[in-house]
């Protein structure tokens, strides 16, 4: 297996940087497009065990009520148990790791919360080969969803996989499916999309590639979305679906995300890690719906793992 050079962690460093700076522009128009003006405000910062990255952070927006962009690339002395439960073997080791991520919380509730992330990670036990592999994907989590969205969202991921392979759509849309899921509520986050990680079967630059047409995907499937939903008229009802529903986003970052438990477990940043949380959310207890409503419609359907591809087109 080819193992990175220095020059190579360069070119995905470099990358991640551009694909910040470009997904924060477009979004930006996208704010504009709406008659807002908020614009990402940049914080850079450091890590005292080294490294660092750039948190860009748009607020109270009038298309989006929240987004964060992070960019970072760290150093880890040496890598905790707790963090390496999946691979056990580069406990203790010395590693590093770049990427970008990032969560779009829009203001309407009929434009879809979206996530996405793009990752390399670098483990270096003493005394072995280094040990790398990407991650990744892409999930949108809607809370009054319509079909074009989720043909399109699912469209889009299946364009940019084709090219790897024909089962690859397959496998990471899967794996996006079994990966966000709610076990204490016994359903998804959202309508899905891709998911990947310890991607290192193929050689490095074709793994880098696949990580680029990801990261590139993103802009290409929500923009459209965005598009077409943004300027959608919403009572206060569906406002209120919304927080609620963003509730469940919270309990999922906070318990299950490997991202999230990551940074906690290895001393990052705390602004940075939580930045995905939305500004607003709520619980309630045990609303019901009625059977016929968008809203029982959301989970009894669309927070169900399809073949979105078979059946809406």
């Amino acid at each position: 297996m080819q193992n990175p050079t220095s020059e190579d962690i360069q070119r995905v460093r470099t990358f991640l940087v551009d694909l910040q700076a470009r997904i924060c522009s477009a979004l930006e128009q996208q704010e504009q497009l709406g008659q807002g003006t908020a614009k990402f405000e940049v914080d850079d910062w450091q890590r005292p065990e080294g490294g660092g990255g750039r948190s860009r952070v748009l607020q109270n927006g009038t298309v989006i009520e929240k987004g964060g962009v992070m960019f970072s690339h760290i150093n880890i002395s040496k890598l905790p148990a707790s963090a390496t439960e999946r691979h056990p073997a580069i406990a203790g080791a010395k590693a590093q790791a770049l990427g970008v991520s990032l969560v779009i919380h829009p203001k309407n509730p009929n434009v879809p919360t979206s996530h996405a992330n793009v990752r390399l990670f670098v483990a270096e036990p003493e005394g072995q080969e280094p040990i790398w592999w990407f991650g990744g994907g892409f999930d949108l989590t809607p809370f009054y969803p319509n079909q074009e969205d989720v043909l399109s969202w699912h469209q889009s991921a299946f364009d940019l996989c084709k090219p790897f392979g024909e089962e690859v759509y397959t496998e990471h849309k899967q794996w996006c499916d079994d990966y966000f899921y709610l076990k204490h509520r016994d359903e998804q986050r959202g309508v899905g999309g891709l998911f990947f990680d310890d991607l290192n079967q193929w050689d490095f630059e074709k793994c880098f590639e696949y990580m680029q047409a990801v990261g590139n995907g993103y802009l290409k499937a929500i923009l459209p979305i965005f598009q077409r939903n943004q300027d959608k008229p919403y009572t206060e009802a569906q406002r209120d679906f919304q927080l609620y529903r963003r509730g469940r986003y919270v309990e999922y970052n906070l318990v299950y995300d490997r991202g999230t438990l990551f940074g906690l477990q290895t001393g990052g940043r705390i602004e940075s890690i939580l930045v995905s949380m939305p500004p607003l959310a709520a619980w309630s207890y045990r609303p019901e719906w009625d059977e016929q409503s968008p809203e029982k419609q959301l989970t009894e359907y669309y927070l169900k793992p399809h073949d979105w591809l078979s059946i809406l087109k």
